[in-house]
Formats: structure tokens, sequence, C-alpha cells
């Protein structure tokens, strides 16, 4: 069914939200402190539900969000809470935290703790190879004196290197086990401890068992499986930041009529301001001076500039085009429209962090189960035997073939399959959970101007002019930057034309451009201006001298791929709806054209952030296709997102996943790669399920020797890569 929405109309695009717009009320209160933490340990859904939980529940505490892509935790307490007493507690659950300076960058701690990562797993891979070695010549026979030296050498190679290199491991271990947690990193580290003690103990007295190679290898393992982890959100960062990055650091206040240069920050309410031609405006306010156009595509992203006059509400971030204006401040600062519009982006990106992925849902019930049978190993040998060294032997073998190397590669390694494969299809994935969320997808929302379309308007009735009329447009047209002038030029230069000799060439802001032409009047631009009528579609229009005004008719082209993309989409059963801050005609045109049934126009960002919220709500997976600054907020409110490479800054990094050409049409194919995907992670759970029925009762036995171990470790990871390949 068709339907249009026409929001109302605000100076601040971002305000019809009210759930966001009355947080931000709240965070501006002033009997409310606001305190930033950086919380450099969280890695999943879990973190975040303790640590709000924790937060939450403290005397004074009005609210907490945490989220994860930017490590962040937001608390507003009353002004008597200190940060040290939100360190505290967090502190109290196992995590670690620090008091955010907002104005240090955090950029390269990414990249840092990668290189950290790639140093260690770099260090327990050449160890591995060396133990290995050693073994080698034990498993082969070597017994008494030859293979007590051997397991000296091994210890000697293996007791630095996991001090080393398990560090990450033993670190979040101790956190969790200190708040009375537990985590996937416990049962690695009480397998990595156990392997090292027995196989010291077995050292000591000359004995055959040595879980030295078992002990390096599982290290080596799950670092690989932290590394790849790391590499697919590596590239992630916030679109919150990019969008403060558009603000205008700087702005010309008049004072007594003199322009003087003042920091943005500086700005109060009231204060007049010179915006020049080609300027951003640096706050929200009304035009009290001056006519001009003003480009609102980044907020609203309607293709034709707006004709501004005294009277006209602005919003911080549009471009102003043609002509000086004064504006008189009605918000500054954080309370402008693109401020919110950040916030509204961080409030969206928290929410999109509680994706629980299969990893974490598979972890959950795999740390206790891991300890239960480790325990009750111990105790049965313990109770039967008599002999401690049997019983600790067998608990170290347990947990060992249980190790979860094979369920700490199965995501990693299929993430990173699939996201070569898509990448040579020019899909840049950039969130590690962002294919199983593809995978989900049954509705996708798209983007009009610069996402479906190319975001640049052709001239379309070219042929209803003379070669005369042509070169006349053209020279008249040179004379201006507007986006019409500008692809007019550029479609009569591609026709081999040249400008005619005019003189006197003025352009009035906000109307268009004059000159004089073999003595008679030219006028190119606005309708009321020049004379024309009325026209269905975008137009600029022609008056030369006494004759008819005439309009050149424009029209935004396709984006390659973008009908194979929707029509593939809805064969494969999902719903398609587009959503635009366009005028309904041009929306509306655009949906019979790619036979898209449900469309929406003229939305403000917020109307797009909330309707994506209220099909959420109604139980919808919803993929948002975008570009524009005003598709910044939905894009990282969406189930999962995706923005060509041409998009704005803000849009590319609030997306899960980045197009990187031109053509539309690989969309459906991702989609496909994301559920291929899915199956192979949960194939890869299946694996080392299988793998643990089959080894864990060997061990339980006790006829799981260090050989076995070791194999049986390694068979199981392979396996898991293997499968994972199979993307490729």
């Amino acid at each position: 069914m068709t339907a249009t929405m026409r929001p109302q109309a605000s100076a601040c695009p971002a305000c019809a939200a009210a759930p966001a717009a009355e947080a931000l009320a709240q965070i501006d209160a002033p009997k409310e402190t606001t305190i930033m933490l950086s919380l450099p340990g969280i890695h999943c859904a879990a973190c975040i539900a303790t640590i709000e939980r924790a937060l939450g529940s403290q005397p004074g505490v009005h609210g907490a969000r945490v989220n994860l892509t930017l490590k962040r935790a937001q608390i507003e307490a009353e002004p008597d809470l200190t940060a040290a007493d939100m360190i505290a507690v967090v502190n109290g659950v196992g995590y670690e935290a620090h008091e955010l300076d907002a104005g240090a960058l955090r950029a390269t701690q990414t990249d840092r703790a990668g290189r950290d990562l790639l140093m260690r797993l770099a260090v327990a891979g050449f160890a591995s190879m060396n133990v290995m070695l050693l073994s080698v010549a034990v498993w082969a026979g070597a017994e008494g004196v030859t293979r007590d030296m051997f397991h000296w050498i091994s210890a000697a190679i293996v007791l630095p290197t996991i001090a080393f290199s398990a560090q990450p491991f033993f670190r979040n271990a101790w956190k969790a086990l200190r708040a009375g947690k537990l985590n996937m990193d416990v049962p690695i580290s009480l397998a990595i401890i156990l392997a090292i003690v027995t196989s010291m103990l077995e050292t000591s007295l000359s004995g055959e068992h040595a879980y030295f190679d078992a002990a390096i290898a599982l290290t080596f393992f799950l670092l690989a499986g932290r590394y790849l982890d790391h590499r697919t959100r590596a590239i992630a960062r916030s679109a919150a930041e990019e969008l403060a990055a558009l603000e205008v650091p700087r702005a010309w206040k008049l004072v007594d009529g003199e322009e003087r240069q003042t920091p943005v920050a500086e700005l109060r309410v009231g204060d007049l301001i010179r915006v020049r031609p080609g300027g951003r405006m640096p706050v929200d306010g009304e035009i009290v001076d001056g006519t001009s156009e003003l480009d609102r595509s980044v907020l609203t992203g309607e293709t034709v500039p707006v004709y501004a006059e005294p009277g006209l509400s602005v919003s911080a971030g549009e471009v102003n085009l043609t002509g000086p204006l004064t504006i008189r401040a009605s918000a500054v600062g954080r309370n402008t429209s693109l401020h919110r519009m950040a916030d509204l982006v961080a409030i969206a990106e928290s929410g999109r962090s509680r994706y629980t992925s299969l990893a974490d849902k598979a972890a959950k019930l795999y740390a206790p189960g891991v300890h239960i049978l480790s325990a009750l190993s111990f105790a049965g040998w313990y109770l039967y035997t008599g002999d401690l060294r049997v019983a600790l032997n067998i608990a170290s073998a347990v947990l060992i073939i249980t190790c979860p190397c094979a369920l700490g590669l199965a995501v990693p390694a299929v993430t990173t399959a699939a996201s070569g494969r898509l990448f040579r299809k020019g899909l840049l994935i950039k969130d590690a959970t962002a294919l199983e969320r593809l995978a989900q997808v049954d509705t996708v929302v798209f983007d009009k101007t610069g996402t479906l379309t190319a975001g640049t308007p052709e001239v379309t009735n070219l042929g209803d002019f003379t070669r005369a009329e042509l070169e006349v447009a053209l020279a008249v047209a040179e004379g201006s930057s507007h986006p019409l002038s500008v692809a007019l030029t550029r479609a009569i230069r591609e026709a081999g034309l040249h400008p005619a000799p005019i003189a006197d060439l003025r352009e009035l802001p906000g109307h268009g451009n004059q000159a004089l032409w073999k003595g008679q009047s030219v006028r190119l631009g606005r309708a009321a201006w020049v004379g024309g009528g009325q026209t269905e579609q975008t137009a600029a229009w022609l008056k030369i001298g006494a004759g008819d005004a005439r309009p050149f008719t424009f029209a935004d082209r396709l984006r390659d791929g973008a009908a194979d993309a929707v029509r593939a989409l809805q064969d494969a059963g999902k719903d398609v709806i587009l959503m635009s801050g366009d005028a309904p005609r041009a929306v509306e045109d655009l949906a019979q054209r790619l036979n898209i049934r449900r469309w929406l126009a003229e939305c403000l960002p917020a109307d797009k952030s909330d309707r994506i919220k209220a099909l959420a709500d109604d139980g919808k997976h919803v993929l948002m296709v975008g570009d524009g600054l005003n598709d910044t907020a939905a894009l990282a409110g969406a189930h999962v997102s995706i923005s060509p490479a041409s998009a704005l800054d803000a849009a590319r990094v609030a997306s899960d996943i980045v197009l990187l050409g031109n053509d539309l049409s690989p969309l459906a194919e991702a989609v496909t790669t994301a559920q291929s995907a899915t199956r192979r992670i949960k194939e890869n759970f299946t694996i080392a399920a299988w793998y643990n029925i089959v080894a864990v009762p060997l061990a339980i036995a006790g006829l799981c020797s260090p050989l076995i171990a070791a194999l049986a470790m390694s068979i199981s990871s392979i396996t898991v890569s293997l499968n994972a390949l199979r993307l490729r």
C-alpha cells in the first residue's frame, strides 16, 4: 500500500524523536552530572548487561548506558557522585574502568590492541613449533633420561611463553573470578594452568605424561581466534564522533555591525552570525537578513536547494550556497540539531550492541559445563584410586580435551572467510556480528538520494532547445555553483557546444543568474523570478529577451544495479521499503520505477530512526541502506546496515557493511552469503559438540594421553577452520 508521511516542520531535524529528546533534556538538567568512563575490557552483550545493572542499582544514579563500539559508559547521576565512585562499582563486578578524558582521542588504542595480540600470537606459534618437534621424539619412544631432558627443554620454552602469550586469558579470568563470575576465559586459563602444573609434576617425578605441547597449542589456537575476531572489529569507529566532526569550529559573529571570528563554543542564543556563501551553518537559528539557497541534502536527503529568505528557520550542518546570510541563533552547542543527531546515533549504537551472538549464547552454557565435568572427574578418580597424581592428571586431560579451541574459532574463522568472499564482490564487513544479523533480515529499507539514485541531477529535455539557446544557457550557467547549473553545464559541454558571448553576468542569491546577450536580457533560475509556470519535475527556467520562459527539467538517475538489487531482494521474500527526505512526487516516481509498493517521503532524520525502531518493535529484522547524514541514526539503529563508499563519512562509520563499488547488485548476494555463513557457524558448533561427545568419555575414563589430547584438540580446530573455508 502506498503511503506518504509529512512530519511536522521543525528547525531541529532530530527533535521529533521524543524519547531521545527527553533523554537529552534529562542530560542537560542542572541537577544531574554526566560521568563518562572508558571500559577497555568489555567484549559482549553480557558485559554490557552486567555493568549497566550494577551502575543502575546505585543510589543517586539516574541512568547508565554502555556503548560496546566505543567501549564507554555514560552515567547520569546526582552531582555529589564522582567518577571514582562509579569506577569502584565497575571494578566490583570484575571490569576495568577509567575516567574518560573527552579531549583524548582513542583511535590508536584499537591498533595497539591488535599489535599486542599479533605479537603474542607470533611468540606462541614459534614456541609451539619447537615444542612439537621435541614432543615427536617423546612420542616416538624416547625413554628415561632422554625423555626427561626433552620434557625439561619443553618446560623451559613453554613456561615463559605461556606467561607472556596467555596474559589476555589470565587477566579476563581473574577479573571475572574476583567478581564471583564465570566467563569463557576461566576454563581456558584453568586448562592452561592445570596442564602446566601437571606437566611440571610429571617431569619432576620422571613421569611419562607431560602436556606442554597441548598447553602451548591451546594458547596458540585461541589467540588465533581472538585475533581474527579483533580484526573484524578493528575498522569500526564511532559515528557519533564523525557527526561531531561536522560541526563548524568557528563562526563570524556580528558585534556592533562588525564581523568577528568567534569559536562556536562561545556563541550564545540571540547572537547574530554571518554565514558566507559556501559556509556551513554553525547553529540553529532564523534568517534575519539576506537571500540565498540552502543545501539541506545532508540533513534531509532533499536534492533541490531550498530558497532562503528572512524568517526561514535553519539548522546546523546546512550549507549556504549563493548569498551571505545573517542568522539569529536559537540553539547552540549540544542543543543544535546536529549535536542532537550525534546523540541519537550514540543511543542507537548502544541499542544495537545488545545483540547476543551465537558464540555468546554457546559460551554461556559451555563454561559451567566444563568445570563440572573436570571437577567430577577429579573427585571420582580420587575417591576410586586415592591417588592425587592420577586424579589431577585426568582432570587436566578433561579440561584440555574440552578446551574451547573449536568454539573459539567457530565464529572468527567463518567471519573471516565470508568477509573475504564478500570483499571480492565489493563489500567490506566492519563488524564481527554483522553477518549473523544480516542472515536474519526480513525487511530492507532504502534511502533514495545517493543510495538508489546517483545523487546528481541530469538534464532530461536538452533536445527541446535550439543550439543557440543551449549556448546562451551554457554561458549563463557557468557563472554559478548551484547544483542544477553545474548539471546543466556538464550536459551541454558533453553535447559538444561552447558558451555564447555574453555581458554583465550577475548572480542574484536565491534567484538565479542574469546576463545580456546581443542586447537582450537573459535569465536562468527559479520559476517565480524568471516568469515560468509549474512543472512536476525539478526545473531551472530559461528566458531570453521577450520570449517565453522554458524549463530545463532534471531527474536523478538510478545507481547501477539498483533495479537488480531491489528485484532480487523481493524475489528472496524480503519486504522492501523506500524512505526519503525528498518531496513526495520524486519519491513516488522512483518507487514506481523500481516496483516498490511501500514508500515514505519528507522524512526527517528522527522520523527515519523512529520508523526503524517501530519496525523492530513489530519483530522485524531491518537492513537499512543509506548514505547521508540524515540516514546516520537509522543506520546505527537498524538490525544491520549498509552504506556505499560514496556516502558521507558519518554514514559509512555508522554502518556495519560498506559497499565499495557503485553497483548495488551485490546486496542480495550479501544476504545469501550471510545465511550460508550462519549455517557454517552452526555446523562448527555441531562439530565441536560431537568432538566433545567422542573425546570427553575417553578423557574421563583415563584413556587420554597427552598425545591424544594434543591431536584431538588440533584436529577439532583444523576441522572447524576447513569447514569455514568452504565459504570461499
